[in-house]
Order: C-alpha cells, then sequence, then structure tokens
C-alpha cells in the first residue's frame, strides 16, 4: 500500500517545502497539489522542492485540461521530471466546477469526460514522441514538439474522477492508474474497482497494475475528537462538489447536504460548518486517533485500493477556509509523522 500526502498549497511556500521535505525523509510515495488558481502555483514549488528532496514523487492531482492546454502541462511535467531525477507524473481532470463558473465557464458545455481522455491521448503522445500531429474534437496539432524530456521510461498519467463509471473505465483503459476523489466505503472503491476492471480487460491490462488512488480528507492526532472537529470542518466545502451517486455510495443523502450546500452557496461558512451533522462528517472523511484511522483504511484494502491519498486538515487550513479557531488540532508535520509512523507500518 502507497501512502500520500495531498496539500493545497496555502500555507507560506517554507512551510510547504518543509513538509515535503518530511514526507520524503519519513517514506512517503508522493505529495500532490491541487493545479488551480486558488492557490500558489503548485509547479514552481515542486520545482524548488525537487532538488530538497530524494525520493518523493510529485505532480497535481489534479490537472484542469479545461483551463491548462495538455501540451503546456506535458512541457510542465518533463520538466519537473528532469528535475526531481524521474520523479514526476501527472494527474488529469476537468476542472473544479466552482472555479470553472469564476471563468465564466460551464462545465456542463465542455464535455467533461471526453475532453480529459483526448487530453490523456495528447499527453501520451507528445511525451513518447516529443512531437505531435492530431486532429481531434478538442484539440489540433500539426508537428509540433518540444524538447523537454522526462527522465522515466514511463512517466506516467492518470486521471482524476468521482462520479463513474464511464470515467473510472477509461481511467484504466487510457491511463496508468485512477485517483478518486471522496471515496470512502467499501461499495465506493469496490464500484471504482468493477468498473476500472472493465476498462483494464478493454486495454489488455492488469487492473492490479494500475494505481487505484483514494484521495480523501483526513485529520489524525492524538485527541480524535480534535481531529474529527478539524475534518468536519472542510467536507462541506468539499463535498459540495461530489455528484449524488457518489454521495449514496458513501451512506449520504442529497437531503442531508441540502442544508449545508445552502449556506456555502449563500457564503455562511460557520453556517455551512453547523448544518454538517457530525455523522455526515463521519462518512466523509477519515479522520481521528492513529487507531480510528488505520481501522478505517483497513476496510479499503480488501476491493483493490492500492493507494492511500490524504488531504491532511490541520487548523491553519481550517481558519483559512472557514475562518474557525480549533484549538490542540495537530499541525501538518504532526500528522505527517503520525501517518508513517503509527498508521504506514499496519499496512507492511
Amino acid at each position: 500500500m502507497k501512502f500520500s500526502y495531498v496539500m493545497l498549497p496555502d500555507y507560506p511556500l517554507t512551510e510547504s517545502l518543509a513538509a515535503i521535505r518530511l514526507a520524503d525523509e519519513l517514506g512517503l510515495h508522493a505529495v500532490y497539489a491541487a493545479d488551480e488558481t486558488w492557490h500558489r502555483d503548485l509547479w514552481l514549488l515542486f520545482a524548488a522542492a525537487a532538488g530538497q528532496t530524494s525520493r518523493i514523487r510529485f505532480g497535481p492531482s489534479v490537472s484542469p485540461v479545461t483551463l491548462r492546454e495538455p501540451t503546456l502541462i506535458a512541457q510542465a511535467v518533463m520538466t519537473l521530471d528532469e528535475l526531481s531525477g524521474g520523479r514526476a507524473e501527472a494527474v488529469l481532470g476537468s476542472g473544479n466546477f466552482g472555479l470553472l463558473a469564476q471563468y465564466n465557464i460551464d462545465w456542463k458545455s465542455t464535455k467533461p469526460l471526453s475532453r480529459v481522455k483526448e487530453s490523456a491521448q495528447v499527453m501520451r503522445t507528445f511525451i513518447d514522441n516529443s512531437a505531435i500531429t492530431h486532429d481531434g474534437e478538442f484539440f489540433s496539432y500539426n508537428g509540433l514538439f518540444t524538447f523537454a524530456r522526462p527522465v522515466q521510461e514511463h512517466l506516467p498519467i492518470k486521471l482524476g474522477a468521482m462520479r463513474g463509471p464511464k470515467s473510472f473505465q477509461v481511467a484504466a483503459e487510457f491511463s496508468d492508474g485512477c485517483h478518486h476523489a471522496l471515496g470512502y466505503t467499501p461499495e465506493a472503491y469496490s464500484y471504482m474497482y468493477d468498473n476500472m476492471r472493465i476498462g483494464a480487460d478493454r486495454a489488455g491490462k492488469n487492473v492490479d497494475d494500475l494505481d487505484i488512488g483514494a484521495w480523501m480528507v483526513f485529520a489524525v492526532g492524538p485527541d480524535g475528537d480534535i481531529a474529527r472537529q478539524a475534518a468536519r470542518s472542510m467536507v462541506g466545502i468539499y463535498a459540495s462538489s461530489m455528484p449524488t451517486e457518489l454521495l449514496e455510495r458513501n451512506g449520504v443523502t442529497a437531503d442531508d447536504m441540502a442544508p449545508v450546500l445552502a449556506a456555502l452557496g449563500s457564503g455562511d461558512l460557520p453556517g455551512a460548518y453547523a448544518a454538517t451533522r457530525p455523522d455526515v462528517a463521519e462518512k466523509l472523511s477519515v479522520a481521528g486517533t492513529p487507531e480510528e484511522v488505520t481501522a478505517k483504511l483497513k476496510t479499503l484494502e480488501p476491493v483493490g485500493v492500492n493507494h492511500m491519498i490524504l488531504a491532511i486538515t490541520d487548523a491553519g487550513l481550517v481558519k483559512a477556509f472557514t475562518g474557525r479557531e480549533i484549538e490542540g488540532v495537530a499541525d501538518v508535520n504532526t500528522q505527517i509523522r503520525l501517518l508513517a509512523e503509527e498508521v504506514m507500518p499496519a499496512f507492511g
């Protein structure tokens, strides 16, 4: 089982770099970040981190192909691969719907899955061949070339997905894996795995050779109740992007989330927290003591997940997004240590 840290790069850069160095020292597989205008630029952050680390991998999870052209993502990830000595990868998605709205883009008009599929194919060709001629539905090139080259023989390109089933199938058929955001139950990941197997079979792949990633809101600390408070503060913000089908696979109904979304829609972040019932927050996060989070993560092992991708939530992140002060929440570095020293060993 691989364990990775996914950050929102909203901390001072010196703090983010220190957390990445610690994750590298303690043996985490990768550090990912959202490639979104709302945050500091992950490509510059990871370029700096590449020279300060030796083992950990880097990349966006996800990079939005609606806003960022896929050959430019390919150029950036190949450059990062050279800087890091072969430790870069990219996870593609259609983009955060809230962010797209601020660009006056209606995500429904973008044909998101078709666009992401073509983007993965474009990037694979451009990375492998250094050039591309292509006339597709969304992208067209005539002899475009680059001198950027990866160090890895095969630089991984993966897809991010939530709804399924087609997105999970496409990820397995046309890329190196899938990061499934905001699934928390064996039912959610069984659904992902079964559909990834369909796509893998179509491509003549073994699904278990692919990256089958569980991307989750996460908080761990010596006081489980405080960790759960921190996670609960962020659940509504993330859950606002969850399709109804995924909520249901996590045991949550649209009615459960309606008051939370209403508060978020009016800009009332404290109200959104108050409207997030503790039982709903428990279903839509992984939070608690090391023993408690280990037990929850263990339920996903039998259904094919081979990569835990944890969006660590601490007091600084909660305050930045919601304005709430929570005393006693473990900071990011403490949570990385608890993860590496008390959770990861349980998975061999």
